[in-house]
C-alpha cells in the first residue's frame, strides 16, 4: 500500500515549491521515497524531532532546506512547513510553527 502525501494548506504547498530548485528536486526524491515506502526515513534524509514531529532534511547546490511533517493514520504524510536553513540550529520559531500546525492536524484531522 502506498503512502498519501498531503498538505497543511495550500499556502504551505506553494512554500515548499518555492524551495531553489536544487533543494526542491532532493525534496521531491525523498518524498517519492517515502510514498512508496512510508516515513520512515531515517538520518541523513529525516530527523525525528519529538512527540511525532519530523524534519525532512533536502539538500541542493544553494544550500538546506527543511520541511516538517507528522503521518496519520491510513498512511497518511502530512507536511506542515518549510524553509531554507541559514544558521547550524533549527531555528525555535520555525519549529514553533511547525509544532502548532501539527497540534491542529491531530485535533482536527
Amino acid at each position: 500500500m502506498t503512502w498519501t502525501i498531503a498538505y497543511y494548506s495550500a499556502r504551505v504547498r506553494e512554500d515548499v515549491e518555492k524551495l531553489p530548485g536544487g533543494i526542491l528536486a532532493s525534496y521531491f526524491r525523498l518524498v517519492e521515497t517515502m510514498e512508496v515506502h512510508g516515513a520512515n526515513l531515517r538520518m541523513p534524509h529525516s530527523r525525528a524531532m519529538g512527540d511525532g514531529l519530523f524534519e525532512l532534511r533536502p539538500k541542493g547546490p544553494e544550500g538546506i532546506g527543511r520541511v516538517f511533517y507528522c503521518t496519520q493514520v491510513e498512511q497518511r504524510i502530512v507536511v506542515l512547513h518549510s524553509f531554507t536553513k541559514k544558521t547550524q540550529e533549527t531555528p525555535d520559531s520555525e519549529l514553533r510553527i511547525a509544532r502548532r500546525r501539527m497540534k491542529e492536524v491531530r485535533n482536527y484531522g
